[in-house]
C-alpha cells in the first residue's frame, strides 16, 4: 500500500504532486504505473504519488470516491484537492510527462473524447469481468 501522508501541495500547481488512485491488485494497472513512472523520469516522479486502492474502501469513501467506481475509472487528486476521474484524470497525469502532453491534448478534443471514453469503459469492464471469472 502506498501512502499519501506527508505530501503537501506546493504553491505552484504545475509542480505540485498529483495523487493517483490505482488498482494495485490489477497486473495491467501495475504495468501502467511502471510505464508512467518511466515516462515521468526521476525528476518528475516526486510530483506523482501513487495510492493503491486495494482494501482501502473506507479511505476512498472518506475522500468522496465510490470504491466501485474507483475500480472502473482512474481517479486523481490535484494540488488543489480536487478529485477528477476517467479521461480528466489521465489528462492531468499525462500532462506531468513531457512526452505525453500531446496525447493529453489529443484525448481532450471534443471529437475524440466521447469515442475514447466508450472504448476505455469497454476495456475496463472486460478486465473486471475477466478478474471475476478468474476468482480475483
Amino acid at each position: 500500500m502506498s501512502s499519501i501522508a506527508g505530501k503537501q501541495p506546493e504553491d505552484n500547481p504545475e509542480s505540485a504532486p498529483l495523487v493517483v488512485y490505482y488498482d494495485g491488485a490489477c497486473p495491467k494497472c501495475r504495468q501502467d504505473r511502471a510505464n508512467y513512472e518511466k515516462l515521468l523520469g526521476r525528476t518528475r516522479q516526486i510530483e506523482v504519488c501513487w495510492f493503491d486502492i486495494t482494501g482501502q474502501e473506507q479511505q476512498l469513501r472518506d475522500l468522496g470516491i465510490d470504491p466501485v467506481k474507483a475500480l472502473r475509472e482512474l481517479h486523481v487528486r490535484d494540488a488543489g484537492g480536487r478529485i477528477v476521474s476517467e479521461l480528466d484524470a489521465y489528462i492531468l497525469l499525462m500532462n506531468k510527462a513531457p512526452l505525453l502532453k500531446p496525447v493529453a491534448w489529443l484525448i481532450g478534443q471534443p471529437l475524440i473524447r466521447p469515442w475514447l471514453s466508450k472504448r476505455y469503459h469497454r476495456q475496463v469492464n472486460s478486465r473486471l469481468q475477466g478478474s471475476r471469472e478468474s476468482g480475483r
